[in-house]
């Protein structure tokens, strides 16, 4: 399928669990999209530090982008930005505040999600165009406490976690107002992966979505 922008950030909000794919090789790289795809959580960020990683977004965004949203992650540069996307990004991700990359997205109507963390950095970021925001590095700051404590001089910011979500914590952010959850490491495995277990990362996935649900339904209740 064709993601519109305006689907790409509804598919995000409403997931709400980025599944973040940093791995030591191509092959595992795309192992790990694989077993995402099939867990059903339809969201993978592939980061620019894989090996060969445009290559590998591409092979992603042709096997599995009609079932999925694939973006690209640790976009450092306005010229990445733009290769990322031609190679099939649907949306954007940075660890840091990178107007040019903000631009270059935003005038390709992609989905951008920058890495901003102190309040100023977050409301630049915002102010800037972004269309969610990356809390990173969330977990030494204070966690789902940081992002309550955000959330409220700023409530209208969409804030996505990164660092320190597990599954323990997951549930909490969710109740913490947050919009979504980028999980790395502890979603994709990938000694699992290396070592041919697929299966592992899929059900990996599946436990952070209900992590995700759990903490969605706790904070309605």
């Amino acid at each position: 399928m064709a993601w519109s922008k305006k689907r790409a950030l509804e598919k995000i909000r409403e997931v709400g669990l980025i599944p973040i794919v940093r791995a030591p090789t191509a092959e595992i790289a795309l192992a790990a999209a694989e077993a995402i795809v099939a867990s059903g959580v339809g969201v993978a960020e592939i980061t620019m530090t894989v090996p060969n990683a445009l290559r590998v977004l591409g092979e992603v965004a042709r096997r599995f982008g009609s079932r999925a949203l694939i973006g690209a992650g640790t976009v450092l540069d306005r010229k990445t930005c733009a290769r990322a996307i031609a190679a099939g990004a649907e949306f954007i991700v940075t660890p840091s505040l990178e107007l040019p990359v903000i631009r270059t997205a935003r005038k390709a109507k992609r989905v951008c999600i920058p890495g901003a963390l102190t309040p100023t950095e977050i409301l630049a970021a915002w102010r800037a165009g972004a269309d969610l925001v990356k809390v990173f590095p969330c977990g030494p700051v204070g966690g789902p406490a940081y992002i309550k404590a955000i959330r409220g001089p700023l409530p209208d910011i969409p804030l996505v976690p990164t660092g320190g979500v597990n599954l323990e914590t997951t549930p909490a952010f969710m109740r913490a107002g947050a919009a979504a959850v980028a999980a790395g490491g502890e979603l994709v495995d990938v000694k699992a992966l290396a070592d041919g277990r697929v299966d592992v990362v899929t059900e990996n996935a599946r436990r952070f979505l209900e992590a995700v649900r759990a903490g969605r339904k706790m904070s309605t209740a």
